[in-house]
């Protein structure tokens, strides 16, 4: 397994993406409130090495990587979802594509 980041930096992280979800007001959330009471209950001193906090640890993790897939997921989401047709031009411009141009002379194109 690889080695987890440091406890301060998971913190960081889910309270970025709490604030990116719940805008400037996060900190009245009861999310804000809870993940500051585990963080704060699960904190290691010098005297004790503590199963329970690598556990802690370990799901804050991957709580953090659950919401920054899940805010990324919605973001793919409304960038690529129907919004109905498209036309031929505009599908290729999504996958960075042009479409060929006729030759000039035939009278029929625009």
């Amino acid at each position: 397994m690889a080695a987890l980041s440091s406890p301060l930096r998971v913190c960081r992280g889910i309270l970025k993406e709490l604030r990116a979800i719940q805008g400037p007001s996060y900190k009245q959330s009861l999310a804000y409130s809870y993940v500051m009471d585990q963080f704060r209950k699960n904190k290691v001193t010098g005297e004790r090495y503590c199963r329970a906090q690598q556990e802690a640890h370990h799901d804050a993790h991957t709580y953090l990587c659950l919401l920054a897939s899940t805010r990324n997921h919605l973001v793919l989401h409304n960038l690529y979802h129907g919004k109905g047709e498209r036309s031929p031009e505009e599908v290729a411009g999504l996958v960075g594509l042009r479409l060929p141009t006729q030759p000039g002379g035939k009278g029929w194109e625009k």
